[in-house]
């Protein structure tokens, strides 16, 4: 793990949710409309809010008196649209008969397919995971009930005749391991073109990626989340749900145990270069054996909460296949490697802790066996 020398120390600022004006719903009068056939009212234009994410969204209040959240679905290729609707409405159209103590979304209201629109309830008041985290009220009893639900939705089968999508996922892209497309290459940020660089580079990397997907090629297929990370939990009171399942499918559920327990060693990362967790502030310089040992001291604070969301996992799917944890260790490792590229999209370079988590990201992935215990992944 290398970060530059004499990195500084900084204390965790707390960041508020990001909002930012929707789009003029003039634009897309297909929206009230569906609102309109659904009985829940037009929106009222002074409430609206929309919550940050890659898709265009609406949140307010409606003359119904309904508070909903409306997302519709976008992007450069609408054959790719289409799809995710399909796995989005799979999921949410089968979730109306799952168990109350499994993964679900916000209540689901309805749809226009060809609009790619979807409509939800407005969960007001609810704090996503990514906010607990950076707070720290993120506890033993929520992950242990996150788990849960997640081994409670893999455990459960899916109705007879269902044309659910069975395809392998896209990440980790083992062909644009190998070499990106030239108009894939030409919209990229400088710091993307670093990261790619950097692994495309790595022979030890791209093999590991490859055993990996054939790993999985031989998985049980569950149903699964496919994309799940801690800000996509939305938690009000005792009740969690999951949104964005654009990417649900039958696929290996390691990788929602994978994501899980990466973004947890992700955040260990993070907190190398900050004060979480320490007791006493200490205004001084990092050098690289203080940014190990930091490292090792913020991975065994956090790593607990992964064990705890593994046990309630076990407790709700005890039987799993033994290559599961192996499995589910690489993907957190590749999860790292996600979250470098997700940075570097919004930089013309990458920075040093982004590089020293993007190592032990790697390391995880080329040896995933050697990181079950670490990961809180093991049996004891």
């Amino acid at each position: 793990m290398t970060v530059g020398s004499n990195t500084a120390l900084l204390p965790e600022k707390k960041v508020d949710r990001p909002r930012y004006t929707p789009v003029d719903l003039d634009r897309h009068p297909a929206v009230e409309a569906l609102l309109g056939r659904l009985g829940l009212g037009a929106f009222d234009r002074d409430s609206l809010a929309a919550p940050v994410g890659r898709n265009d969204t609406w949140a307010g209040r409606t003359t119904g008196g309904r508070s909903v959240f409306v997302k519709r679905l976008v992007g450069s290729d609408p054959a790719e649209v289409e799809r995710r609707m399909k796995r989005l409405l799979a999921f949410h159209l089968w979730a109306r008969d799952l168990p109350v103590a499994a993964l679900r979304g916000p209540d689901f209201l309805g749809y226009d397919r060809d609009a790619a629109l979807v409509v939800f309830e407005l969960v007001d008041g609810a704090r996503n995971g990514a906010e607990l985290m950076v707070d720290e009220t993120f506890d033993a009893a929520l992950s242990s009930t996150i788990g849960e639900a997640v081994g409670r939705l893999h455990a459960a089968v899916p109705p007879a005749g269902v044309d659910w999508d069975r395809s392998v996922p896209y990440q980790p892209p083992l062909e644009a391991l190998h070499g990106l497309s030239p108009a894939t290459f030409d919209s990229l940020s400088f710091g993307e073109l670093q990261g790619w660089r950097l692994m495309q580079q790595d022979a030890e990397l791209r093999a590991a990626v490859a055993r990996l997907r054939e790993r999985e090629a031989e998985a049980p297929l569950v149903p699964t989340h496919c994309d799940l990370r801690v800000d996509q939990l939305l938690i009000t009171g005792d009740t969690v749900y999951l949104t964005d399942w654009e990417e649900f499918r039958l696929a290996d559920g390691a990788r929602d145990v994978g994501s899980f327990a990466g973004e947890w060693l992700y955040r260990s990362v993070l907190d190398i270069v900050t004060t979480r967790g320490d007791t006493v502030f200490v205004d001084l310089e990092l050098t690289h054996e203080m940014v190990l040992s930091r490292g090792v001291a913020k991975m065994q604070r956090l790593m607990p909460l992964v064990r705890d969301f593994w046990r309630g996992y076990r407790t709700a799917r005890p039987e799993v296949d033994d290559r599961f944890a192996a499995r589910a260790a690489a993907f957190a490792g590749w999860h790292l490697l996600d979250r470098l590229m997700a940075g570097a999209s919004r930089a013309s370079r990458l920075s040093g802790i982004e590089r020293a988590a993007a190592g032990i990201g790697r390391g995880v992935l080329l040896q995933p066996e050697k990181f079950i215990d670490t990961l809180g992944l093991g049996d004891s």
